[in-house]
């Protein structure tokens, strides 16, 4: 292994436990990481400031972007804690019921807004309202998290990792709907059940104070009916384009970005505030993740990866795609999904080039990284903000809680994408 090849891999890896060690800022980390890479390959003639541009996968960064401004226009309206008090009160104040409906409606919202945001924008609702009720908030925050986590596999959109998979593989909308939806959908009611079972004995617990849940009115959450009905609008008319991509030769990001350019122009926010509401340490993290990852393939670090991998083509297409599914699914929970996915892209890409058929391995990564994500606290974005804000409870979760509710979930989901991958190969072809 030559020099830069090892230094790329040091400043990697060590930027990825610095990331993820919950001792500092993610985002700066990663950009200080960034930087260190582009430092280093220029000193020892690997890597440019022209590659780390780029290494960008504008994209991704556009897709996400758009999303983040259609989501900034609603969150202010009161939307959302209009879709969760409607929901606590269709239950009935029964917490079993109650879960399954928060948990239902935030998969739904993830399925098209994304995880992270979606938990960023129930979770608080969740917790106030487990307040009302007396009852503990854990079993319905984990609950959201992982099922929003298991849910926004289906789509393009619904979870960062397929973002970035289906601008590198040129998947549409349309594909992961007939690809991963079926799939997602047994995955997600396995993991429903799951969940209903681990968190029993607190779900069997009665609400102290359910009356007062039952006279909240949800049309008094709604703050901005006539922006709520315009951005409605908007996300209707960017869905039916999604699935129009193909017929239109556009792009997921382009779509994106002009739904958010028309919805501001509809809406005439006020700028300032809603730039405020805008993710922009998420789209720098990943900017920066991507200048990273490609400081390891210029290194030829990558390259050497792809290499060890190319035994894949003397095994079962089929089996070295499950292997795949567990390998990523492990490092996902170790790690996070979204590093784990970037680094793995041009590893894939690179594949292509030695004669392998990659479709199927882009689906392994889908599943892998989409419901890897599941067993750990830092496995996904959405699982260390949902922590985060159960910090404002009586019950914050731990590392350990975490564990045992949410490595079983992660089992049971890869075992069914293991399964169906088998049986419907030939689709996944």
């Amino acid at each position: 292994m030559t020099l830069p090849m090892t230094l790329s891999g040091i400043i990697f890896i060590l930027s990825l436990y610095l990331i993820f060690s919950e001792k500092l800022n993610r985002t700066i980390t990663s950009m200080a990481g960034a930087a260190v890479m582009i430092g280093a390959g220029l000193v020892f003639n690997f890597y440019s400031e022209e590659q780390a541009v780029e290494a960008i996968d504008f994209n991704t960064v556009g897709l996400l972007l758009g999303m983040m401004i259609l989501v900034a226009l609603l969150e202010p309206t009161g939307f959302f804690q209009y879709l969760a008090i409607w929901a606590t009160r269709w239950s009935g104040g029964n917490q079993m019921r109650l879960l399954i409906t928060l948990g239902t409606l935030t998969t739904l919202l993830s399925m098209f807004l994304d995880n992270v945001t979606t938990v960023v924008l129930i979770a608080p609702v969740t917790i106030l309202i487990s307040e009302i009720l007396g009852i503990n908030a854990t079993p319905l925050l984990m609950a959201e998290a992982l099922l929003s986590d298991t849910g926004g596999v289906s789509t393009l959109v619904g979870d960062p990792p397929n973002v970035l998979i289906a601008s590198a593989a040129d998947f549409s909308f349309n594909d992961f709907l007939t690809h991963s939806l079926p799939v997602v959908l047994v995955a997600w009611l396995v993991a429903l059940a799951l969940l209903s079972y681990l968190f029993r004995a607190d779900l069997a617990k009665k609400p102290t104070n359910i009356k007062a849940i039952l006279d909240l009115n949800p049309s008094e959450a709604l703050t901005d009916r006539v922006t709520v009905g315009k951005v409605l609008i908007v996300l209707c008319a960017t869905m039916i384009l999604f699935f129009m991509e193909e017929i239109l030769h556009t792009s997921p990001s382009f779509i994106a970005l002009a739904a958010a350019s028309v919805a501001v122009v509809w809406v005439q926010p006020d700028m300032s505030e809603m730039f405020k509401r805008i993710e922009w340490s998420v789209l720098i993290f990943f900017c920066a993740l991507f200048i990273m990852v490609g400081g390891l393939k210029s290194s030829g670090l990558l390259h050497s990866l792809v290499e060890a991998l190319t035994w894949g083509r003397t095994v079962n297409p089929a089996m070295f795609g499950v292997l795949l599914i567990w390998v990523i699914a492990i490092l996902s929970a170790l790690v996070d999904n979204v590093p784990i996915t970037i680094a793995l892209i041009p590893v894939i890409q690179d594949l292509e080039l030695q004669g392998i058929n990659v479709t199927p391995l882009w689906w392994a990564l889908v599943f892998g990284a989409g419901f890897g994500g599941n067993a750990t606290i830092i496995g996904s974005t959405a699982n260390i903000v949902v922590a985060t804000l159960s910090e404002k409870t009586h019950n914050p979760i731990t590392s350990t809680l975490w564990n045992k509710r949410g490595l079983p979930v992660m089992i049971v989901t890869c075992f069914v994408a293991s399964v169906l991958y088998t049986l419907a190969f030939p689709l996944f072809q």
